[in-house]
């Protein structure tokens, strides 16, 4: 079953290396679309990485492909002693937590409000769902894509490998925990900007959001209370099982991956927009009396670790209940939905 989920997982990775690769061929022969350097919309022209790079850099990315293809197929072989583990972990790394930025958080964080603000008639400046998710960010997500199926191959390939695990139910509790305090500094912040306090800045600083850039402030820090208090699941019994106060669902079981994708997906999203906020800080763009403004953010890789522990640890512990020191029996399940 290992051997059939690794080949599955690295021939899909595979294929999407040959797919960017053909991409970055594209790009460097002339062909439009090319995601970053002077394509992209970024106005600061710092957010990514790869910021100052030009179209001819779709030759590196060809060739960057070939490879992630080579090793994406290394792991469908059976050998454990000749998959290329490391290389395919650092890959994956790359592809989900170095080349996106921050825009990829701001997108999903934006796409709520920017599809009610029709309903409520708020102009949000003529802000559209394509502002938030132009071409440079969609490349992103598939960036991450990549990565992900990648990182897939890797595990499905060493699953079984070792009967113990890191990833305990007592060391996904101190994470949900980590994953609930974090944001709590940049929700005080940026709820504090809202109400006229200028927590962590001056005064004119303050006064450059008079015209409701705070107020999408709080709203962002909101977002993120509400995703600290939805971790919180990872461990509850509401996890688990739908709570009583839901109609049609209370008493049946949650799907993990209902759990699992959303919460995976958003630690990525956070720790990709600290590490932004941590080379801007390296870079020197931020002022030591202005803290409120950046360093709340540079811990958000701190609350996307914690997360992503979390969900790993819930995936677990749903797959494999009996592992648990005090797994939820059918019967407390059962009765926590009635």
């Amino acid at each position: 079953m290992k051997t059939f989920l690794s080949g599955r997982q690295g021939h899909a990775a595979a294929l999407w290396a040959l797919a960017y690769g053909v991409l970055g061929a594209a790009w460097a022969l002339g062909m439009p679309g090319f995601p970053w350097g002077a394509s992209d919309p970024d106005p600061d022209g710092a957010l990514s990485i790869l910021a100052g790079t030009t179209p001819r850099f779709g030759w590196w990315i060809a060739a960057f492909s070939l490879f992630t293809a080579v090793t994406a197929l290394a792991l469908t072989r059976r050998s454990a002693r000749r998959a290329p583990l490391w290389p395919a972990w650092t890959i994956a790394a790359f592809l989900v937590l170095v080349i996106p930025d921050s825009r990829l958080m701001m997108g999903v964080a934006y796409t709520p409000l920017l599809l009610v603000a029709p309903v409520f008639g708020w102009g949000l400046g003529g802000a559209t769902i394509a502002d938030a998710w132009p071409w440079p960010v969609l490349n992103q997500l598939v960036c991450v894509l990549g990565g992900l199926l990648l990182a897939a191959a890797a595990l499905a390939y060493t699953r079984g490998q070792q009967r113990g695990s890191w990833f305990t139910p007592e060391r996904g509790r101190i994470a949900v925990y980590v994953a609930v305090a974090v944001p709590l500094v940049y929700c005080a912040t940026r709820g504090a900007w809202a109400l006229g306090i200028p927590l962590g800045v001056s005064k004119e600083f303050l006064a450059e959001g008079e015209d409701g850039l705070w107020l999408l402030g709080a709203y962002l820090a909101t977002f993120g209370a509400l995703g600290g208090v939805l971790a919180l699941g990872l461990t509850q019994r509401w996890g688990e099982v739908f709570p009583r106060w839901i109609p049609g669902l209370r008493g049946r079981r949650v799907p993990p991956s209902l759990a699992v994708i959303p919460a995976g997906f958003v630690s990525i999203i956070i720790t990709v927009a600290g590490l932004t906020y941590i080379r801007w800080s390296i870079a020197g763009r931020f002022t030591l009396d202005e803290w409120g403004a950046w360093l709340p953010e540079c811990f958000w890789p701190i609350w996307g670790a914690a997360l992503a522990t979390a969900t790993i640890c819930y995936q677990r512990r749903r797959r494999h209940p009996q592992q648990d020191a005090s797994p939820l029996t059918s019967d407390a399940l059962t009765s926590a939905g009635r």
